[in-house]
């Protein structure tokens, strides 16, 4: 198996009222494009929970407090070479101080045998 990965895809977690804005901004910059279709994305409703320390500026909540709030992750692909623009952009427009970002390696159809 000859793996070269070129692809990644990235989820992120969004306060319910920011899901659009994120999803324009990070798709205006190269996201979210399989073939020749663009704005690609997927998401899902979640309870996320946190608990923002003496030393964090909380977007939503109290420090010391554990917090539930209902968020939505978007899911989207992304060219390697275009990660790091799409990560500066969607940290620029996301609202909270940390946001939950996990980038996964993705493999092509070529990489099988």
């Amino acid at each position: 198996m000859n793996i070269n990965v070129k692809r990644v895809k990235i989820f992120v977690t969004i306060p319910l009222e920011n899901v659009a804005e994120i999803r324009n901004a990070v798709c205006e910059v190269g996201a979210g494009v399989i073939g020749d279709y663009s704005y690609c994305t997927s998401s899902t409703k979640q309870i996320g929970t946190f608990m923002p320390n003496d030393n964090a500026n909380p977007y939503i909540g109290e420090n010391n407090k554990l917090e539930f709030v209902e968020e939505e992750q978007l899911g989207f692909v992304c060219d390697i070479d275009k990660v790091k623009k799409v990560l500066t952009k969607l940290r620029e427009v996301h609202p909270y101080e940390e946001p939950a970002i996990d980038i996964i390696p993705l493999m092509d159809e070529d990489s099988f045998n």
